[in-house]
């Protein structure tokens, strides 16, 4: 026995050092706890506030300029922009600047005087349930306390929710789970490129090649641009089949966004690639990224409720400017110039990577 535990203590002891040497596996110890806690303890808030808002005051009288400060006053709504027009809010809508327009309507002071119906409008993205939920708090807003306040059962707001009136979950995740499915499949494969060919022994053969370290990186990405695009095809015509979620931009526009994302996720997989030495640390630091990307990226949890700090951060993340276009595209049939301020960073963060891990390649063994 004692035998016997002396050799389960030495093979302790050779994990314990071996892991001690590993410093990315012993660093994921402690990151991938302390991270999560700070996602979901922090980042991620299902109490939606400040909502970005813009307002169509067409009365323009006391009233309502008090019944925009009051909405504003709730921390639900964020006013950021003003329009002149139901079509501009709609607009505002379509292209993802704002999730809720407030449309106060020329007629309001006849409403309030008459009562019986609502004074004024809110058109809401709903296209997430969560969200078209927290704007319906501010259908209870009083548009006064005076005497010409509206009545206890009156609601002040009517709610009109564009794009997912149905509020069918489908709708809202099958958009973002394409580019959930390409960061996820798109960065492991990538991770592990130069990694299995060290491991395989089949950098030696590269060394020996006239090969650029540029071309190699190239290389090693363009089978996998076909691979991703295959990916979105598969999950359109399966979200379409099974649970009728509609592409109301065009194809091309789809197609086109998914490449330029595709490229930069791939330019993350081979930057990873560059810093790791075994497949399994290309599998662990893969994780790593992926983890924030989908509970800061807007597909899981709204990305307005978030704090400030963290929607800085996800500005970083690729995912986070995919699924604002592909759900622009897909539910809002927004058109690509529409959506082209999310479309800059992507080719930015692939040039970036890339950079990266070209720089840090090196074509030799060590």
């Amino acid at each position: 026995m004692r035998e016997s535990a002396g050799r389960i203590l030495a093979i302790v002891r050779k994990e314990g050092l071996h892991l001690l040497r590993d410093r990315l596996s012993f660093g994921m110890v402690f990151g991938v706890p302390i991270v999560q806690l700070l996602l979901f303890g922090y980042a991620i808030n299902q109490d939606v506030r400040h909502l970005r808002a813009a307002v169509a005051d067409l009365a323009d009288t006391e009233r309502s300029r008090a019944l925009v400060a009051d909405a504003n006053a709730s921390q639900v709504v964020d006013v950021v922009e003003t329009a002149h027009s139901a079509k501009a809010l709609e607009a505002m809508l379509r292209r993802g600047e704002i999730v809720v327009g407030v449309l106060i309507p020329h007629d309001f002071e006849r409403r309030v005087a008459l009562g019986g119906r609502p004074t004024a409008q809110l058109l809401v993205d709903g296209s997430d349930p969560v969200v078209l939920s927290a704007a319906q708090l501010l259908a209870e807003i009083p548009v006064s306390r005076n005497e010409q306040a509206l009545d206890g059962d009156q609601a002040t707001f009517e709610v009109r929710a564009f794009y997912n009136p149905e509020r069918r979950s489908p709708i809202q995740i099958v958009p973002g789970l394409i580019g959930v499915i390409l960061t996820m499949t798109m960065t492991l494969f990538t991770s592990v490129a130069i990694v299995r060919e060290r491991e395989r022994g089949n950098l030696e053969l590269l060394i020996t090649t006239p090969v650029q370290t540029t071309e190699l990186m190239v290389g090693k990405i363009l089978p996998y641009i076909l691979l991703g695009m295959l990916q979105v095809t598969l999950v359109l015509l399966i979200g379409g089949a099974l649970f009728d979620v509609p592409v109301r931009g065009t194809l091309s526009d789809v197609y086109f966004a998914s490449l330029i994302f595709v490229t930069a996720t791939l330019g993350l997989g081979l930057l990873i690639s560059t810093l790791v030495q075994t497949q399994f640390q290309a599998f662990q630091l893969t994780f790593f990224t992926f983890l924030p990307q989908i509970l800061l990226s807007g597909f899981m949890f709204p990305f307005d409720g978030m704090p400030r700090a963290a929607q800085w951060f996800a500005e970083v993340l690729p995912l986070t400017h995919f699924v604002r276009i592909i759900r622009g595209i897909m539910l809002r049939g927004a058109s690509l110039t529409e959506v082209g301020r999310d479309l800059w960073p992507l080719g930015l963060f692939f040039a970036v990577t890339m950079l990266l891990a070209t720089l840090r390649f090196q074509k030799r063994l060590d």
